[in-house]
């Protein structure tokens, strides 16, 4: 199984042990930030922590642990530009996956200005991007984005997270990849399984978002155990297990 978005800097090495006594190998850690950032260095240095520190702390609890960087909407900065750079440099030496998690949360300027310049990234390096949907003013939000996105970055190379059942038909037609969170507070497993059994499972991928809020490390998990036993098609349940996620992250 293959968590799809989860934020390991806040999270227990016990939480790595637990997913991968599950059955989960491999998540994808993602930046945020939850304090206030008063300089560009002190989000550098998160980034460069779940680079170089938390993929450390998973394999040890033998968690395949990859990564994807960026500069979430709620971290933007005044001076973004050292973080642009240090991007263009972990692309080119594969160690990201994607860019990510990016996003709109409150609409500001310096929030799309942000969001635009990080697809722009993500077109000139040929690099995927995860991108988040807000808790409030979801629609709104992913209206806004779904503006944005076609005009800077082609939409097979970006995963729309934080899809729920209440937005899922504004991106469907779309060619994005659709990011299923199974957290508390924001969807459940039923829920999930609503949604794949109405879209099919081609188009979703599936993640838990553990982070500093209510989280469950072994949501995926249990989404796939419910699936299993209310007798989904073995190659579906493949799909949203691992198979989407192989395919599009490339790894």
């Amino acid at each position: 199984m293959i968590d799809t978005h989860m934020h390991a800097d806040s999270r227990s090495s016990e939480d790595f042990e637990k997913m991968y006594l599950a059955g989960i190998k491999t998540a994808i850690t993602c930046s945020y930030y939850p304090y206030r950032i008063e300089h560009e260095i002190i989000l550098l240095n998160h980034l460069n922590r779940i680079l170089e520190y938390d993929t450390k702390r998973a394999s040890e609890y033998g968690l395949d642990l990859k990564v994807a960087l960026g500069i979430h909407p709620t971290n933007t900065i005044k001076n973004p530009e050292p973080i642009y750079k240090n991007l263009y440099r972990w692309i080119e030496n594969n160690q990201i996956v994607a860019i990510g998690e990016i996003g709109l949360e409150d609409l500001t300027d310096a929030e799309i200005a942000t969001f635009k310049k990080q697809l722009d990234i993500a077109s000139e390096t040929n690099s995927k991007v995860i991108i988040h949907t807000p808790r409030k003013n979801k629609r709104e939000v992913l209206k806004e984005i779904l503006d944005i996105l076609p005009q800077h970055l082609d939409e097979k190379q970006a995963v729309i997270d934080h899809i729920n059942p209440e937005v899922v038909g504004d991106a469907i037609d779309t060619d994005c990849m659709l990011g299923l969170t199974v957290q508390p507070q924001k969807m459940n497993k039923s829920e999930a399984i609503s949604i794949l059994d109405e879209y099919g499972f081609d188009r979703f991928l599936l993640n838990s978002d553990i982070s500093n809020k209510p989280s469950d490390p072994l949501s995926v998990a249990k989404t796939i155990r419910e699936l299993e036993r209310l007798g989904h098609d073995a190659g579906d349940i493949e799909k949203i297990s691992h198979k989407n996620a192989q395919e599009f992250f490339e790894i």
